[in-house]
């Protein structure tokens, strides 16, 4: 790839987060402001929960379908994470990348892992809430999930947080304005770094 194509082509930011961290809540502003930003929509075998679109929040697959994909080499990184199968389309990763949008990517610890072993450049976030037990009060306020449920992501959250320092920038979510600014200000440093403009 030339130094001009290298330029052209977007930034991938690899954005991680137990759940309940609040990523959705910082990346949906972030990415309302910011048009040249957008999702990598990721596939996954779980249900659509209320108000999600296929195509659009996910690409809800069968079991089947997911695994068909995966040993056709269709993913440049998949997981099983909370019984469900989760990934990331080359095509729908490339395709982006490729006409110059930068692009986020929500993926678990798992699948960075996957992203740097197939050799991929990426800016890697990890959002954090400010205690355990703030996690666990933002879990059952979401109401998504019964008891069980919440003490399996407590517990995956627990193992996510000892691997917070294997990224680039680590955002604490405690005031939802600031952290933010802190995710935008991550953006515009990526661009001044490959030279493009905001």
């Amino acid at each position: 790839m030339s130094e001009r194509d290298r330029a052209m082509r977007g930034s991938l930011f690899v954005v991680s987060a137990p759940s309940g961290a609040g990523k959705h809540a910082i990346l949906e502003q972030v990415l309302a402001h910011d048009p040249n930003l957008q999702y990598a929509v990721s596939a996954t075998t779980r249900q659509p929960r209320e108000g999600e679109v296929d195509g659009e929040d996910y690409h809800f697959l069968e079991p089947d379908e997911f695994r068909r994909r995966v040993e056709a080499g269709e993913f440049v990184e998949w997981a099983e994470v909370h019984g469900h199968c989760y990934g990331t389309l080359r095509s729908e990763l490339e395709k982006r990348l490729d006409a110059g949008t930068d692009v986020v990517m929500q993926i678990d610890v798992q699948g960075m892992e996957s992203l740097k072993e197939a050799g991929l450049e990426f800016v890697s976030v990890f959002v954090a809430a400010p205690s355990f037990e703030e996690l666990e009060r933002r879990l059952r306020k979401r109401g998504a999930d019964g008891p069980e449920a919440i003490a399996l992501r407590m517990r995956n959250a627990r193992h996510e947080m000892e691997r917070r320092d294997e990224y680039g920038h680590v955002i604490v979510n405690d005031v939802l304005e600031e952290a933010i600014a802190d995710f935008e200000e991550i953006v515009r440093a990526e661009r001044r770094r490959g030279g493009r403009r905001e």
